[in-house]
């Protein structure tokens, strides 16, 4: 009987795993609608915007958190004329993102190397880009809020080329204050 029950425990690591239900936000497309969204954040009117989606994730945190960030979402309707079947700016731009923890805090980094704008979505990279930096910023609030101590944020933009360098200007580094 010992035998039985410790090989039970061996074939089923992942019942002490734990799964969170979490808010993430996300940079969403507004194309193909009939609205376009102030963000406050970012100062612009654009036909985008940054919205919060409960997702059920286990992993290292808060290195996951950032990473679900970059999740296809095809948007719920009721109106049988909304066909987008992707609505995550992220997956429809191609840009990359992820996150590791270092000493100096986390790193989250978003990869522009496979970078392509869709037809239909009338927004810059820059501005894709500033949206996810939003989108990572609401996504850590909520995460840091419980939290003793301070997390440092560094953003980078990685995989730029000729034509994108500019893009770095982008890379920044702020920090959230827990409890």
């Amino acid at each position: 009987m010992k035998a039985l029950l410790v090989s039970a425990a061996f074939l089923s690591p992942l019942a002490a795993t734990t799964i969170s239900v979490v808010p993430i936000f996300e940079p969403v497309s507004l194309h193909e609608t009939d609205v376009d969204e102030v963000i406050t954040d970012t100062g612009e009117a654009l036909q985008a915007t940054v919205v919060s989606r409960p997702m059920a994730l286990t992993g290292a945190f808060p290195e996951t958190l950032i990473e679900s960030i970059r999740t296809p979402l095809k948007l719920p309707t009721n109106n049988p004329n909304y066909t987008v079947e992707e609505a995550n700016l992220l997956v429809l731009c191609m840009i990359g993102i992820s996150a590791e923890v270092t000493q100096d805090g986390l790193l989250v980094k978003f990869d522009v190397s496979k970078l392509e704008i869709p037809e239909g979505v009338d927004l810059t990279v820059r501005q894709v880009l500033k949206l996810g930096i939003v989108a990572v910023r609401k996504t850590l609030e909520v995460y840091q809020a419980p939290q003793s101590d301070t997390l440092v944020i560094r953003i980078r933009i990685t995989g730029t080329d000729e034509g994108t360098a500019s893009l770095t200007e982008l890379d920044s580094q702020f920090e959230l204050g827990g409890a």
